[in-house]
């Protein structure tokens, strides 16, 4: 489905000229703006918050209160760069973002491509999410695609809709099967996430020893379009720059038990959380669809 115009939307042309504005600030003003954000928005996201403590008390049950405070003040602020990093994705210059990732396994990749296949790499929710995609896409020269979940077209989904449309060769809706094995079939290159609470096509996996509803097609995916799956992770690092790591494809995940899948999907996720636990979307309810008998741990 096509996305709505900004037609209505009075903030779209600011909003946009904002973000052209901070996708070429220095990476250390970005990061210092991302901090201020942080100090003046924490009192107004009291209920993100409050989901990022249970879950971030859920995973992490080996921390004291204090630590786990100190986290969820680190994730908040890591959130917000998110979405100046989300800007510098967009509308960031080639020229500005060279140098900025150290890219590895991208062999992994080119591989792939010199058979002519199409690629599904499988990552999850981090805050630089589009931005890694971007890096990655700069790296081989090749600008991939994204899928995202588009939730009724507001001025604010618009502009962002605008600019993925700027950075990325296509963008399909979540639901948009057809559109996924088109690209792909095509040869497209597609960042694909499967981390969030799924209710339906799900299996509850252990995420951090917890149960959690996981996504259990996309092996069939992958299959169903006879493409590579490779799993890719973005961090970005204490002196500002980012790691772009894409692993070994996972060629046996067509025939896997989607199941087994979803749990090893899971495991490496969380190996890649722990060495930076604060760079994850712990604002989402990853846990609120529970096995049968059990409470939501976000009930009040």
């Amino acid at each position: 489905m096509p996305p709505r115009t900004e037609r209505g939307c009075w903030f779209a042309a600011p909003l946009r000229w904002a973000c052209r504005r901070i996708a070429r600030l220095p990476q250390a003003r970005l990061l210092q703006l991302g901090g201020a954000l942080a100090w003046v928005l924490t009192p107004l996201l009291t209920g993100r918050r409050r989901i990022a403590r249970i879950n971030l008390a859920l995973c992490f049950p080996e921390l004291d209160t204090g630590a786990r405070e100190a986290l969820v003040r680190a994730n908040t602020r890591d959130s917000l760069i998110g979405l100046l990093e989300m800007a510098r994705a967009w509308y960031a210059p080639s020229s500005l973002l060279r140098g900025m990732a150290e890219v590895e396994g991208l062999e992994h990749l080119e591989a792939a491509r010199a058979q002519g296949r199409g690629v599904l790499l499988l990552t999850a929710h981090f805050p630089h999410l589009d931005l890694g995609a971007r890096l990655l896409g700069e790296a081989l020269g090749e600008p991939l695609s994204c899928m995202v979940r588009r939730v009724g077209g507001s001025c604010g989904e618009q502009v962002m809709e605008a600019g993925r449309r700027r950075a990325f060769a296509s963008v399909i809706g979540k639901k948009d099967v057809r559109g996924l094995l088109r690209t792909l079939s095509r040869g497209g290159l597609v960042a694909y996430l499967a981390d969030q609470n799924f209710t339906y096509n799900s299996a509850f996996v252990p995420f951090f020893g917890v149960p959690a509803a996981t996504l259990t097609t996309t092996p069939d995916l992958a299959r169903r379009a006879n493409v590579a799956l490779l799993p890719y992770w973005c961090q970005r690092l204490p002196d500002g720059h980012y790691r772009v790591r894409v692993d070994a494809p996972w060629d046996e995940a067509s025939g896997e038990d989607p199941v087994a899948f979803a749990a090893r999907y899971m495991r490496e996720l969380e190996a890649v959380i722990r060495q930076h636990p604060a760079q994850y979307l712990w604002w989402h309810r990853r846990f609120k669809t529970r096995p049968e008998g059990e409470a939501s741990p976000y009930a009040r």
